[in-house]
């Protein structure tokens, strides 16, 4: 595995950011806002689908796609330098959803007709994407959901409830999990994946504010929702299949290091500027600086992975898990670095960066459930990675 980037992608990198340094609102910049906390910005919303869609007038949401699909077919490598950029740059813009995890869905899973309906929205950056997996009952066992599809004539009707969905409130376009056999067994060969227009009738999405006051995720509610069976992925019956392609994208799609790295430069910063350092704190930095560059080689292997035609599972679990509970330490330690300063949000003036401190102290405690939870995680990594024997 050769980590070192080649010439045209260390071009890509200076291009994607002297674009950045242009278009990214300046107030993102100085407030420092990372990735999990744009939703507390009034007109986050309105920023994140401009930069889409300017990044997708570009080719850069799919130019790691193959040719016959819109893409330029070049290494994934550029696609994760455009996350580290963004991450950089503290800019919104990137459906981590639709280009992160529905697109290679359909790549590998969709008919023809799906792809050609669905990808071009996807690298224009003017469809935005949701998914709803976990329900109330069933976050982290998804062969056991219960929402339910009734097959009719030409479509299934789809009944329930789904929870934690990031982005429903203002998404396009659904990808849905549900069962359509409530006789099956084992129990996950019951259930199918659907994409479902946002627009149906029958689609109540609620928020759901998370402990930070930010509206990101949302509960979203089902009544008789007509679903046609050519929105159907993968076959009926066979939507674990696809979720489990599904997962191993949605843990690499985010470029957590690279947000975790960032806010760690920031923070350090804020500490120099203040004069809070002392060798204790610089001692912390210093680790959570080599955490981070371990947490960047474990992204990019998964990276290496895909380039050559392969599909990183235990790896993707490794790299999420390391990432994202690296990056509650780095939250934690930001509360530290602090003081007493750090309890305080945007509201006072006195905040350090803007509030920002506190505000990801308290999403990250998110950070160890999504995309799967970090005990999730470590089943994969020891079963799939170790050969290890399931306990339960």
């Amino acid at each position: 595995m050769d980590f070192a980037f080649s010439p045209e992608e260390e071009a890509f990198r200076a291009q994607v950011a002297a674009f950045l340094e242009k278009e990214v609102p300046r107030e993102y910049r100085e407030k420092r806002i990372t990735f999990f906390d744009m939703s507390a910005q009034s007109d986050w919303i309105q920023v994140h689908r401009s930069m889409a869609e300017k990044m997708g007038e570009k080719g850069w949401l799919s130019m790691h796609w193959p040719e016959k699909y819109g893409g330029r077919g070049v290494s994934p490598f550029y696609r994760l330098i455009l996350r580290e950029e963004l991450a950089r740059y503290h800019s919104p813009g990137y459906d981590s959803i639709g280009c992160g995890i529905v697109a290679p869905a359909l790549l590998l899973k969709g008919s023809e007709v799906q792809k050609k309906r669905h990808l071009p929205g996807i690298a224009s950056g003017k469809s935005m994407w949701c998914e709803t997996l976990s329900e109330p009952n069933h976050g982290s066992d998804l062969a056991a959901i219960e929402v339910f599809a009734r097959e009719e004539a030409d479509c299934f009707v789809v009944n329930g409830q789904k929870i934690w969905t990031t982005n429903g409130h203002f998404a396009d376009w659904n990808a849905l999990i549900v069962r359509t056999d409530r006789e099956a067994s084992p129990n996950y060969r019951g259930l199918t994946f659907f994409l479902v227009d946002m627009k149906t009738p029958g689609i109540t999405v609620n928020p759901v504010i998370n402990m930070a006051g930010h509206h990101e995720f949302n509960e979203v509610f089902f009544e008789d929702v007509s679903i046609p069976k050519e929105n159907i992925v993968g076959g009926l019956n066979k939507g674990f299949y696809v979720v489990m392609s599904l997962l191993d994208y949605e843990r690499t799609t985010d470029t957590v290091y690279a947000i975790a790295a960032t806010y760690l430069r920031d923070l350090e910063e804020y500490a120099c500027d203040n004069d809070l350092l002392n060798p204790v704190l610089e001692n912390r930095f210093a680790q959570f600086k080599a955490e981070c560059e371990v947490a960047r080689l474990l992204h990019y292997r998964c990276a290496w992975m895909q380039s050559q035609g392969m599909v990183p599972n235990h790896e993707s679990a490794m790299s999420k898990m390391f990432s994202f509970e690296l990056h509650q330490r780095i939250s934690d330690f930001g509360m530290e670095v602090a003081g007493p300063y750090s309890q305080l949000t945007e509201e006072s003036a006195l905040a350090p960066m803007f509030g920002r401190i506190s505000s990801c102290y308290l999403r990250s405690f998110a950070y160890s459930l999504e995309q799967g939870t970090s005990e999730i995680d470590r089943d994969v990594i020891a079963q799939r990675g170790l050969g290890l024997p399931r306990l339960r």
